[in-house]
This record gives C-alpha cells, sequence and structure tokens, in this order.
C-alpha cells in the first residue's frame, strides 16, 4: 500500500471510529486501536500512541457541544478527573513494561468486561439510594431528552466507589490508549446510574484531559509517529463532530445496545490476536 492510499484510508476509518467514539463516549480509541493492529499490522504501541491523539481530538470535537446542550454533568466530570487523571499517569508508565501481545489481552478482556456489566445494567437495574457526597457536591441533575421530548432528572449514587473505579479507568486509559470511555461510560451507567445519554456526553469531556495526562509519558518514548498520528487525530475530529449532533435525537436503547455489541466484538478480535 502506497503512503497515499495508507493515509487516505486511516483517514476514512477514523471518521467512523471518531463518529462512534463520540455518540458511546469511548474516545474512538476502541475502533482506532484494533484497526491499526489487526488490519495495518502497526506495533501496538504505536497504534495506542496514535489512539492517545485521537482521543484528546475527540474530546476537543465533542465535548463542547455536549456543554453547549446541557448534556454534560460538569460537576460529576472534574471529580472523578481526580481519579482518573492519577490512574493514566500510572497506566502509561506501565505501558513501557508490559509486552505488546499482553497489552491485546488486557484490551480485550477489559472491552469484554465492560459490555457484560452494561448488559448486567440492563437485566438487573435496581433502585439505589442517593449517595452522601452527592448532596454536598450538588451532583444531581436533569437534561433534556430530545428522544422523548421532556426534561430527564436523575440523582447519583455511590459516589466514592465511581471515584475509585475511574482511577482504575484512568490506568486503563494510560496503558491501552482507549480514553478509558469504555469504562467510564459503565461505571457511570451501572455503578452511579447516570442516563446512558449523560454518561456518553459526561465521557466525552472527560477522555481528553486523561489521555493528556499520559501522552507525554508517550511522547517521551518515541511512541507517536506523526505519519500515523495525523490523518487518524484529523479524522476522528470529523466523525466526533458528527457524532456530538446525533447523540440527543438518538434513543437510549439503540445507543446501548450498540455499545454492547461493538465492545464484544472488539474483545474476541483483541484476545484472540494476543494469543497467536
Amino acid at each position: 500500500m502506497s503512503p497515499l492510499s495508507f493515509t487516505l484510508s486511516l483517514l476514512g476509518i477514523s471518521v467512523l471510529a471518531g463518529f462512534m467514539g463520540s455518540l458511546l463516549g469511548l474516545g474512538g480509541g476502541i475502533v482506532v486501536v484494533p484497526v491499526l493492529t489487526l488490519l495495518y499490522g502497526i506495533d501496538i504501541r504505536y497504534a495506542i500512541g496514535a489512539s492517545i491523539v485521537s482521543v484528546i481530538a475527540t474530546s476537543s470535537g465533542a465535548a463542547a457541544a455536549y456543554v453547549k446542550e446541557r448534556m454534560t454533568n460538569l460537576r460529576v466530570a472534574m471529580f472523578l478527573e481526580l481519579g482518573t487523571t492519577t490512574g493514566a499517569i500510572t497506566g502509561a508508565f506501565l505501558a513501557g513494561i508490559i509486552q505488546g501481545r499482553w497489552l491485546q489481552i488486557i484490551f480485550g478482556l477489559v472491552m469484554g468486561f465492560s459490555s457484560l456489566a452494561m448488559l448486567r445494567r440492563e437485566r438487573h437495574g435496581v433502585p439505589l439510594p442517593p449517595s452522601l457526597l452527592a448532596g454536598p457536591l450538588r451532583l444531581d441533575g436533569s437534561y433534556y431528552d430530545e428522544s422523548l421530548g421532556r426534561v430527564v432528572e436523575y440523582r447519583v449514587t455511590r459516589v466514592r466507589l465511581g471515584l475509585l473505579l475511574m482511577y482504575c479507568a484512568g490506568a486503563i486509559s494510560g496503558l491501552l490508549g482507549i480514553g478509558s470511555g469504555a469504562l467510564k461510560v459503565p461505571a457511570m451507567d451501572l455503578v452511579m446510574r447516570l442516563p446512558i445519554k449523560v454518561s456518553s456526553a459526561t465521557s466525552n469531556f472527560m477522555i481528553g484531559v486523561t489521555a493528556a495526562a499520559s501522552a507525554g509519558v508517550y511522547f517521551a518514548r518515541g511512541d507517536i509517529s506523526p505519519f500515523i498520528a495525523a490523518p487518524v487525530a484529523t479524522g476522528v475530529v470529523v466523525g466526533a463532530t458528527a457524532g456530538s449532533l446525533v447523540l440527543g435525537r438518538t434513543d437510549s436503547r439503540v445507543l446501548r445496545a450498540a455499545f454492547v455489541i461493538l465492545l464484544l466484538l472488539v474483545s474476541v478480535q483483541m484476545v484472540w490476536k494476543g494469543l497467536q
């Protein structure tokens, strides 16, 4: 494949990755990393480096639109960033130690766990008492759902457990370059009981900060290739902007189903690749 063909094909795939990442709050890395490693045969460390850049681009392209629509819970986002940024730095250092094939296996297992967690929420959603921290921190909120045509109010639960999970999500982000949305969205949806649309929008706001915390470590190691990262970031910005215009009009059940299916497919592919 010629350099031009490589760049154009990567640009097109990145537009799709950005669209899906923005719509589901995943950051695009969940699509970019498997594509670069499975289809293009690129070393996973360079794939993760490009994904880190694309995650920042996704957040920049979608977060502003979600904040303007008041779908993002800014108080939840800023509080949880205390855990994710710390975890991201931890994960970035660990990525330089762990072998590439084990990174792929870990990536796949994390995706599988996230998808099963989302299915569990769908089948066994049980009301929980509000968190003692949610009131003083004013974390509860509301948003206007275009698909329902009304304002949806929600209460935040299990804030301390959510903060702990965000540290783990940040560590996974720094380790695998996936923006940690694959763990943030299930954590906010399953544990803290934010609506799926609020979880996606808030995740999009958070992933850029989390990725930026680990990007410096990858850049210093030379794991970010401009030839790969530039078309990925450009395509992801375009796709993320388009996705931000669609989220408010999308049915929540469709979002959840798309999230679960995508994570399961990627999980199986990455674990299989790592075991070969």
